[in-house]
């Protein structure tokens, strides 16, 4: 069972990445977001925490062993998901991640009691994690899209 979290763009399918990247850390230097850390078995993963991902290419290109290649970069499939600890979901008025959005691809629905639901339009989202750095709460997390949700938005 492969771990299937998100790594640089460009990187291959979760079990091909885990048998080709050596753990170089040349992904790691380039990176001029320095998003790209280590995971607990030495591969490349990102953390948006520390900010957003700009596509530049550069991880590619440093890339010596074909973990990451410009094909698979191409087919980035991660959309941001709101979690439960949303503040806006929980009464706290907060907009962060919609106003950190070049996309603009989140916008809040009123609800009851003072809420507000962030929805995230997946067909607009570039899956950057510029929300997530932004989020005061956390509460943003990265899936892939599914492949009938991208067939659907094609």
């Amino acid at each position: 069972h492969y771990e299937d979290v998100p790594r640089p763009p460009g990187a291959a399918e979760p079990h091909e990445f885990v048998r080709l990247c050596d753990g170089c850390g040349g992904c790691l230097t380039v990176c001029p977001e320095g998003i790209i850390r280590k995971d607990l078995k030495g591969l490349a993963v990102l953390d948006f925490n520390s900010g957003a991902c700009s596509f530049c290419g550069d991880c590619v290109k440093a890339c010596p062993t074909g973990a990451l290649t410009e094909e698979a970069r191409a087919s980035w499939n991660w959309v941001a998901r709101v979690q439960t600890g949303c503040l806006s979901l929980n009464a706290i008025a907060c907009r962060t991640c919609q106003d950190f959005c070049d996309e603009q691809a989140i916008r809040f629905r009123l609800e009851t009691a003072g809420r507000s639901r962030p929805l995230i339009d997946e067909a607009a989202c570039t899956g950057c994690g510029a929300c997530a750095a932004a989020c005061p709460a956390g509460a943003i997390e990265f899936a892939r899209m599914e492949t009938n949700e991208l067939e659907a938005t094609a």
